[in-house]
């Protein structure tokens, strides 16, 4: 599902910023949906990059990423007065986020755990404390704290890939790579739809402007 921008939109820097941001995202989301079936490794970074294009903002700013992406997450439930991304995490793909959530491979504490030879079992009691708060956010309808849990361990699952912790093409780590894929081919383009239905609100200056030809 790719989004166009709203007609008639007065480009001034603010709106110029929305521009590109909202282009930059689209072209990779794009680029996601033509490798989805030949190449997963792939499709999953590129929905990642979508991500990232649409939430990335200036440098200068303290906010760590997790912190940057949480605060997109709440302008976007803000505006989703159909509460589309909710029915995404909770309904649709109830069972998904489930078992991401069960996923110890998905659990940074766990490899770092396994890093440090780390053997006192510290991480398995994260573990269980992390899936009884998610599932209490699930239960009580908690939209942006369950978004939060799922990016957090869908980044570890990104790291895995951008920083060479896995084989391209590897028949390991799949099954979360598939549901990664559904999730975020679900979500990316519904979040860029709502920015584009959405340009009055401040989405941010973006990382990177485009300067002449460069």
């Amino acid at each position: 599902m790719l989004v166009s921008l709203p007609r008639g939109l007065v480009v001034d820097r603010t709106q110029e910023n929305f521009r590109i941001r909202l282009h930059r995202a689209r072209s990779w989301l794009k680029q996601a949906e033509a490798v989805r079936d030949s190449d997963p490794d792939g499709c999953f970074i590129f929905l990642w990059i979508a991500l990232n294009a649409a939430y990335a903002r200036a440098f200068g700013e303290s906010e760590s990423e997790r912190e940057k992406l949480a605060g997109f997450i709440r302008a976007l439930l803000r505006v989703d007065k159909e509460r589309v991304l909710h029915g995404i995490l909770m309904e649709r793909f109830a069972g998904s986020v489930r078992t991401l959530i069960e996923n110890k491979f998905v659990f940074r504490p766990f490899w770092q755990a396994l890093r440090d030879h780390d053997s006192s079992g510290r991480w398995e009691q994260q573990f269980a404390a992390a899936k009884k708060q998610a599932m209490t956010a699930v239960l009580a309808g908690d939209t942006a704290k369950v978004y939060s849990i799922v990016f957090s361990r869908l980044y570890v699952l990104r790291n895995q890939l951008v920083h060479g912790g896995a084989t391209c093409g590897s028949r390991l780590n799949r099954m979360q790579l598939k549901d990664a894929i559904a999730l975020l081919s679900a979500i990316v383009p519904v979040m860029i739809g709502l920015m584009a239905e959405n340009p009055d609100t401040d989405w941010g200056e973006i990382m990177y402007p485009v300067v002449g030809n460069f």
